[in-house]
């Protein structure tokens, strides 16, 4: 804070007064705020890996959990509450990260600086046993219309 004093001599000295400055410092850093908040926690999910984790990383919506062993990574499904599927890896990587947006795994290796990018994609699965189509029967795409719901 800018200060002011007039000397005998009837000149304006202006200094800087730091102790100013540093009092709401000082007295945050002495006295932090006191929270009557408490962490609460419970374990919600308990899973018995056959491999050993390098790494872990959870989708944004909790609902993938990626871990990284020596040769794989493994997808365990909230919903499910196993692992559903196993990426197999054929190079040693050692971290992982996940970027929802995008839906890739990326993984590195700091040992032999090399990096990895695998996308994503969700599959539904629609079980079109004994409905009504029109085209080849074996096709590639096919088009689901649920029309009887009101």
């Amino acid at each position: 804070m800018l200060r002011h004093k007039i000397l005998s001599t009837g000149k304006i000295r202006s200094f800087y007064a730091p102790g100013l400055f540093l009092f709401p410092l000082i007295f945050c850093l002495a006295f932090p705020a006191i929270s009557g908040a408490e962490l609460v926690w419970k374990e919600k999910t308990k899973l018995k890996l056959d491999v050993s984790p390098l790494d872990i990383v959870q989708s944004d919506d909790g609902q993938w959990t990626f871990i990284l062993s020596s040769d794989a990574v493994l997808v365990y499904s909230a919903a499910e509450g196993k692992v559903m599927q196993n990426i197999p890896l054929d190079e040693g990587f050692d971290n992982l990260s996940y970027s929802g947006k995008s839906r890739r795994l990326i993984l590195t290796s700091k040992s032999r600086n090399m990096m990895k990018v695998i996308l994503l994609d969700v599959v539904h699965k629609i079980d079109v046993t004994g409905m009504p189509f029109m085209g080849a029967e074996n096709a590639a795409v096919t088009i689901a219309v649920f029309s009887d719901y009101q």
